[in-house]
């Protein structure tokens, strides 16, 4: 699995761009691509978890408009995890 750091700024494009992002995210989750994904409890950023392999998702970060937008979310890290418990 792979791990998405996300930290936000307040600007606009940002939300201009989340409604087709969490469209994008609930097609991925039923698809089985993507295991979770939310903000922080202070919205300062988010966590995404994929289960895909590193070129899929470099393909998703693409597609998706909200990494794209010219300001307001950064993709602070992207890390491998290797879960013990869960599926």
């Amino acid at each position: 699995m792979l791990v998405v750091e996300l930290a936000f700024t307040a600007a606009p494009e940002r939300l201009d761009a989340r409604p087709a992002h969490r469209e994008a995210l609930g097609r991925l989750h039923a698809e089985g691509k993507l295991f979770a994904a939310g903000p922080w409890a202070d919205d300062r950023g988010a966590m995404l978890v994929f289960a895909v392999g590193r070129a899929e998702l470099e393909e998703i970060l693409e597609a998706d408009p909200y990494y794209r937008a010219t300001s307001g979310v950064e993709v602070r890290a992207v890390r491998e995890w290797l879960p013990i418990v869960g599926s």
